[in-house]
């Protein structure tokens, strides 16, 4: 097999069809053509780590190991893209979303959250919602990705992450760090206690999360899926939303092939379908 175009590693076509089908067997990526480059300069690092000779013995290895690899992997080949209230017209459906709740404790899910920034806009969006510290919300914030829930539950960023934010909710919740600290901020307390963080795959065969969401946050991941993948998905997601649910996917992502599923309420935005089938 040739070699595409690597010296430190030999990293063929061969390399890459295995990775490829790794990973989608894994955690459901399926893997474009032209992410050769992005494979070999990952997952390089974890043979240079290991001290391996090459990707057909590292691979080799993957293939015998039965976790912490698997992990390391997967980490490694995970995409973790993400911003304070991305996709910012989201944040105020849910604000009027909460608003429109019935009295008691509200759910909500940020599913793919990568390094926290996610459930932290929907955990600011409450408060403002309720004008109160302590909403009555909670958040469960899951992610493949183990790396960047430690990160999460950290709640520590580069003080640059915020500059998009208003002075006024930099103000309200985020400390701002001095001396050894300078130039990060972390997250106030207020907003950490209403998040719970917690490793999940989405193509696990059960989930162990338990009852209704009122909101649920899906953004860029299923892009990742194919298919048939996201709509097993959607349907193990829409049986976790209350009726009046509200499920939020990325603004590349549409729904339309799980219209029996979901409908869309615009804006990639979209509502539980009364009566479905039950998919399997």
């Amino acid at each position: 097999m040739e070699n595409i175009g690597h010296t430190e590693f030999t990293f063929n076509s061969e390399d890459f069809e295995r990775v490829r089908k790794l990973i989608h067997a894994r955690a459901g990526i399926s893997l474009a053509d032209s992410k050769q480059n992005l494979v070999y300069s990952r997952l390089s690092r974890r043979i240079r780590k290991l001290g391996m000779r090459g990707f057909t013995q590292y691979l080799d290895f993957l293939e015998r190991s039965h976790g912490e690899e698997w992990t390391e992997f997967t980490n490694a080949l995970t995409t973790n893209l993400t911003s304070f209230f991305r996709e910012a017209h989201h944040f105020d459906i849910l604000r009027e979303h909460l608003l429109s709740q019935p009295a008691g404790k509200i759910r909500l899910w940020s599913a793919a959250s990568s390094t926290g920034e996610e459930p932290y806009s929907m955990a600011i969006t409450a408060c403002e919602a309720f004008n109160s510290e302590c909403p009555p919300v909670e958040i469960i914030a899951t992610d493949l990705d183990t790396q960047v829930l430690e990160k999460a539950a950290r709640g520590v960023y580069s003080i640059d992450r915020i500059a998009g934010l208003s002075k006024e909710r930099q103000k309200k919740h985020f400390m701002k760090g001095g001396g050894p600290n300078a130039g990060q901020c972390r997250v106030k307390e207020h907003l950490r206690r209403m998040v719970t963080f917690r490793q999940l795959n989405l193509l696990a065969p059960s989930w162990h999360i338990e009852g209704q969401f009122s909101a649920i946050f899906c953004r860029n991941v299923m892009i990742y899926f194919d298919k048939d993948t996201q709509y097993r998905v959607i349907a193990k997601l829409v049986r976790h939303l209350n009726p009046d649910g509200l499920l939020f996917a990325g603004h590349s992502e549409s729904f339309f092939h799980a219209a029996d599923l979901v409908r869309s309420c615009g804006k990639t935005v979209y509502r539980p379908v009364q009566n479905m089938k039950e998919a399997s």
